[in-house]
């Protein structure tokens, strides 16, 4: 057995649901001091995180780079669903089984190994090298990535790359790099009217009715056209509801939840202004209030791209996309202290299902993949 594939089974064994580490960094903590990283658990809130670093020879004058990434896992829903228990890994047709070996245990034993066959190959290495790991990315990332990033800005610690273990392989293992993620932003909007009888419309006021012009308008309007590197803005209902649960009864409000993901085309502000400028164009008596749950970010093609994508080709004969597809990450927080991140990992097709797994012939390639980079970019 692989020492990848050995840390890997032993941290899906540990059933770290979000937000409980369940020692799994300790697992890591354990390799990374034997490799002399200086480790620092970082606490917030019941959450676990991880910030270690190995200086090079070069000291502060070399470059950076930190691997990150998530020790949490979602829930595994049913558990008489699942073809074997999930915190045991198991492997079947080629594949390893269990909660957390797509998304994104594999990836964090990978780092682990690359990084221990880079400094035994090169232990004199110009650049330093860093872990951020937390235990709060699949939960409400309050009190992890966040906190850690908050803790460096604090101490002037600046990263000059970030290779995040997301799974980002889309149809073949190696296809596929994240070079930035859209932003998200909610609203909960709550359009009034007046209660009544529903025989008598003309004494009451039908919320739906005054909302309806208006969420036509909010469907049909084009945000942005995107740029070179991200789709144009989307917006999108989640949840419409109104009314008592009675039939002859017109509602005194009506709620409209919804959801921006929007590029680096748009700002925050700038949409919220649009969608306020609809509503007043439609006269409605109306409450809206606003969350931000991350802002679109960006790295352009440059050193930290071109090395994984030429490790990724050695590696497996592919050429990667580069892509700002799919949902948030904790990239979103890491992009504020380090201009170059990155997401690169495993195929993702069966991340938070049932019988979540990995291709097997995928895991070593994978460690592979991430010591390539080190030794291109700070060795």
């Amino acid at each position: 057995m692989s020492g990848t594939l050995a840390l890997t089974e032993a941290l899906i064994a540990r059933p770290s649901v979000t937000p409980d580490d369940q020692h799994c960094q300790r697992l890591m903590i354990e390799r990374l001091a034997a490799l002399g990283f200086a480790c620092e658990t970082i606490e917030s809130n019941g959450v676990t995180n991880l910030w270690a670093v190995r200086h090079g020879s070069a000291g502060a004058d070399g470059k950076l780079l930190a691997f990150a990434g998530h020790t949490d896992v979602v829930p595994t829903g049913p558990l008489e669903q699942w073809s074997s228990p999930p915190f045991e890994p198991t492997h079947r047709d080629g594949k390893l089984y269990g909660r957390g070996a797509a998304d994104m245990k594999t990836s964090l034993a990978a780092f682990v190994v690359a990084s221990e066959e880079f400094v035994a190959a090169h232990p004199r290495h110009r650049g330093s090298l860093g872990f951020l790991i937390t235990s709060d990315e699949e939960g409400v990332a309050t009190d992890g990535t966040v906190k850690v990033v908050e803790a460096l800005t604090a101490r002037g610690v600046r990263l000059d790359y970030c290779v995040v273990g997301e799974p980002t392989s889309s149809a073949r293992f190696g296809d596929m790099v994240k070079n930035g993620r859209r932003g998200s932003m909610s609203g909960k909007l709550i359009v009034k009217g007046v209660q009544g009888h529903i025989a008598y419309p003309h004494l009451a006021k039908n919320p739906v009715h005054l909302l309806a012009p208006a969420l036509a308008e909010l469907v049909q309007e084009r945000w942005d056209d995107g740029n070179e590197y991200f789709p144009p803005t989307t917006w999108q209902v989640s949840n419409l509801h109104s009314g008592t649960g009675a039939t002859n009864v017109i509602p005194g409000h009506a709620e409209l939840m919804f959801n921006f993901r929007f590029s680096t085309a748009s700002t925050v502000d700038g949409l919220q202004s649009r969608v306020h400028a609809i509503l007043a164009r439609h006269g409605l008596d109306y409450e809206l209030t606003w969350t931000v749950s991350g802002l679109p970010f960006l790295t352009p093609r440059g050193d930290l791209s071109d090395a994984l994508t030429e490790a990724i080709r050695a590696e497996t004969g592919i050429v990667p996309e580069l892509s700002t597809t799919g949902g948030t990450s904790d990239g979103r927080f890491i992009a504020r202290i380090c201009p170059q991140v990155v997401e690169f990992g495993p195929l993702n097709a069966s991340i938070h299902k049932i019988d979540e797994h990995i291709e097997l012939a995928s895991i070593e390639p994978l460690k592979n993949v991430y010591r390539r980079v080190l030794e291109q970019l700070i060795a």
